[in-house]
């Protein structure tokens, strides 16, 4: 059994889940603090979410194909995206960021405001505050989504297959060689990917459940 499917996908999720843990979490921060059209910025940072994932792989496919304006830029230096490991990538951070973004904007929308006054009258810069207070106090959130994220991006297929293509060891994830052993008629071999991610999504549910349950316990601790 050829396991290049595994690494491919995990390696696409890890960096995935860094690129959305660093976007998602500046730009929940960013939407937090946002007065007017915050429901626009809101609604196109979310969009991946509920769009069909074929369709976000379309226009992705549209927006770093060879005849669009990145594609014709990164052409000159013999760059394509398109069809390559990197769009496997690309793909899963599209599609997992609106879950790293919306779990960090709702923690940071529920933080007791009186810390942030209090903290902007002992004459802390916005920057201080956000990593000194904003982020130690949704700790547990922001984990939260950084898993869901990883799991989101491990299990990517529909944007994937229309970007990055089926191209065994350089873009074929485990979602992919499931769907493509279905089309050989390979069951068994379908059968024992469906096993693999399942366990590994199983165990990614488990983690949540154990900081879900520790995001409980410090707002029980902080109440009394």
């Amino acid at each position: 059994m050829n396991f290049s499917p595994l690494i491919l996908s995990i390696r696409a999720a890890i960096f995935a889940t860094i690129i959305t843990f660093i976007l998602g979490i500046y730009g929940a921060y960013f939407a937090s603090r946002l007065n007017r059209l915050k429901g626009i910025i809101d609604g196109i940072l979310t969009l991946p979410l509920v769009l069909p994932p074929t369709v976000v792989g379309f226009l992705l496919l549209i927006s770093l194909g060879k005849n669009s304006l990145i594609g014709k830029f990164l052409s000159n230096f013999n760059v394509s995206i398109v069809f390559s490991g990197a769009a496997t990538i690309i793909a899963s951070v599209v599609v997992s960021f609106p879950l790293m973004y919306r779990t960090a904007r709702g923690a940071f929308e529920q933080l007791d405001k009186n810390m942030i006054y209090v903290a902007r009258t002992l004459g802390l810069s916005e920057h201080q505050i956000f990593w000194k207070i904003m982020i130690p106090n949704s700790f547990n959130s922001i984990i939260a989504g950084t898993i869901l994220s990883f799991a989101r991006a491990l299990g990517e297929f529909g944007a994937t297959i229309m970007i990055a293509g089926n191209i065994p060891g350089k873009t074929q994830t485990m979602a992919v060689a499931v769907y493509s052993a279905v089309q050989a008629g390979d069951r068994a071999l379908a059968y024992r990917w469906v096993v693999i991610i399942t366990i590994i999504s199983f165990l990614t549910m488990i983690l949540l459940n154990k900081f879900e349950k520790g995001k409980i316990e410090a707002y029980c601790k902080g109440g009394k």
